[in-house]
């Protein structure tokens, strides 16, 4: 075979190769994709009033958001309200955490209730992980601590699951986080995916591991950094863990190491009866949830 052949052969070789990884690489992204679930309901439903908003965040993408107010009490007790962020959890949407609204409300808060993107009915992007969660917590924060009413120093932010480990990763890096609020958070990304791959029946060798590899790469971080087992201890601020006893998706036992490996951050550790997408005792507990609020947003002491 002569010169030109050979490179002719090795063109198309390579162009095969090539084109099988970019398919693999297709599957990959398509098989973690989030479903976009369309809100049920907003806060209205709830007797609230609020505000339907866009929020810009990373790669010129725009978030949709409800803010609702503080109760004019609160305001005119204090003049500028203590809020708090919610974010969902994969392929949740902040409707599905309108159940914390009330409560939130009823304890004098302002809130922000956040879609992150490629979810509800925020701005889709080229994929949606972890770290970009937490993009776009930090700038919900940053519009949140600019209005009028909040106290920019007394906001505090509340994930569910993947929301979860961003806000913890978000307030790592981003200290005018007054409070962080985990629901459910997984202690490490890696003890995830391999959950994933185990439920499809993917074998970690060698498989398993070029996913995760290639997921790396993909969201630019490495799983050890981002995880909640590192982010936990570069948090100087008041952190509560809430996690159920009797959740499968992530297993309780994470919500303890990722408090064992606390460090010097001030953490409090709330497990309550339930799974991963909803707490049975939730209403009878929510008071301990709101009590952590209170003590740690409070208002610094006059004169």
């Amino acid at each position: 075979m002569g010169a030109p052949a050979l490179i002719t052969a090795f063109t198309a070789g390579a162009a095969t190769l090539a084109g099988g990884r970019a398919l693999v690489h297709w599957g990959i992204r398509k098989g973690l994709a989030a479903p976009r679930l369309p809100h049920h309901t907003d806060p209205g439903a709830l007797g609230l009033g609020f505000d339907t908003l866009r929020i810009a965040t990373a790669n010129g993408k725009t978030l949709h958001a409800w803010f609702i107010p503080a109760p004019a009490a609160a305001d005119e007790a204090h003049r500028l309200a203590p809020a708090v962020v919610v974010l969902h959890g994969w392929g949740g949407n902040a409707a599905l955490m309108l159940p914390l609204a009330r409560p939130l409300h009823e304890a004098g808060f302002a809130m922000l209730f956040v879609d992150a993107r490629c979810h509800g009915a925020s701005d889709d992007d080229s994929f949606a992980s972890l770290p970009r969660f937490a993009e776009d917590v930090e700038h919900a924060f940053a519009w949140l601590a600019a209005r009028a009413g909040v106290d920019p120093q007394r906001i505090a932010l509340l994930g569910h699951s993947v929301g979860a480990g961003a806000v913890l990763f978000a307030a790592s890096r981003t200290p005018q986080v007054a409070v962080v609020v985990s629901v459910a958070a997984f202690s490490h990304p890696a003890a995830m995916m391999r959950r994933w791959l185990a439920a499809r029946r993917i074998p970690e060798k060698p498989v398993g591991r070029y996913i995760l590899e290639y997921v790396q790469k993909t969201i630019g971080y490495r799983f050890d950094d981002i995880a909640p087992l590192a982010t936990i201890s570069r948090i100087h601020r008041p952190v509560l863990l809430v996690h159920g006893e009797d959740d499968a998706v992530v297993p309780v036992d994470e919500a303890r190491q990722i408090f064992a490996a606390r460090g010097d951050t001030p953490v409090e550790l709330l497990t309550l009866a339930g799974d991963h997408e909803s707490f049975a005792d939730l209403e009878h507990h929510v008071g301990r949830l709101m009590d952590f609020l209170r003590r740690t947003l409070a208002p610094p002491a006059e004169g």
